[in-house]
């Protein structure tokens, strides 16, 4: 005798009847779905629900040229000046501490009326008191008078280079930090150029001191990672239509251990150099140039 079909002849069987017995699939409510067709129907029924006519294009980005810049510095040689305050509490402390040193007591070391504390005040008589007349060295031995040097005098802290205000030179304002500025066709910056071919930022920004203030200086470049970002907009027409390109420029910083700048045959242009400490750029640089740089500087 044949056996009966448990399921009703109106229910077709499921699509997922590999995976669910015949009792399961005939008490549920709906048949049941994979995710992935349940995505498929969800992403056809948005797509036709919106009209072409809305759907939008996005916009190009604007044209810019990419450049590369160094900050070349020269740090600072001395210290600071000291403040009026600083100096009255170091000259309280040297006071201070030749009030309280101990003076030299005999009796500690000598006995009474014995034979060296006899030759000890001899001594003291010969030299009028002065309890040490000798110059000892490093090895413990008299140094004779011809073997003594007077040390010199140290050097005024401000120099020639300040005293005619020379903006070229680097031995000027020693207790601060001076930028290297040069004048192109834009006004005074900091030397950059637009990236050529398969070249990266800091490869570019070597190529851009050579060209820009020569060979003649042992520079080294701090990082490979840029301190500061300048981005100037393009100009657009009415329609749209870009008639001259932007720029984003990227700064690396440097430091100059030798040497000079040259500028003569440079390619890029540059018609003059300065050396700049951080107040001074901030009169000679353009305002929006300099508050895009400014947080990269030192205080001094």
């Amino acid at each position: 005798m044949a056996r009966k079909n448990p399921l009703p002849d109106h229910i077709p069987p499921p699509a997922s009847s590999s995976s669910v017995c015949s009792r399961c699939a005939a008490t549920r409510p709906n048949p049941a779905r994979f995710y992935s067709a349940a995505a498929t129907i969800s992403t056809t029924t948005t797509g036709s629900s919106v009209p072409s006519s809305s759907r939008t294009t996005p916009a190009p980005a604007a044209p810019y040229d990419i450049r590369s810049g160094l900050i070349l510095t020269r740090p600072p040689l001395l210290t600071r000046p000291l403040h009026p305050f600083e100096n009255a509490f170091f000259f309280y402390q040297k006071r201070l501490e030749e009030r309280l040193n101990t003076a030299f007591i005999p009796s500690i070391y000598y006995k009474p009326d014995t034979p060296r504390r006899l030759d000890w005040d001899l001594k003291v008589k010969e030299r009028d008191g002065t309890v040490a007349k000798e110059r000892v060295g490093d090895d413990a031995e008299l140094t004779a008078p011809e073997d003594l040097v007077e040390a010199p005098a140290p050097m005024p802290r401000e120099t020639e280079a300040d005293a005619k205000n020379d903006v070229k030179r680097l031995d000027r304002k020693l207790d601060q930090t001076l930028y290297l500025v040069v004048k192109g066709k834009d006004g005074w910056g900091f030397p950059a150029d637009v990236l050529a071919e398969s070249e990266n930022l800091h490869v570019a920004a070597k190529r851009v001191l050579e060209q820009a203030a020569g060979v003649n200086m042992n520079t080294w470049i701090v990082g490979r990672v840029p301190v500061a970002h300048l981005v100037d907009e393009p100009t657009l027409a009415q329609d749209g239509a870009v008639q001259q390109k932007g720029r984003k420029t990227f700064f690396l910083r440097g430091r100059i251990m030798a040497g000079q700048a040259d500028l003569e045959g440079n390619p890029l242009g540059y018609t003059d150099f300065k050396w700049l400490t951080r107040e001074e750029l901030q009169k000679e640089l353009p305002e929006a140039y300099f508050r895009g740089v400014r947080n990269m500087m030192s205080d001094r």
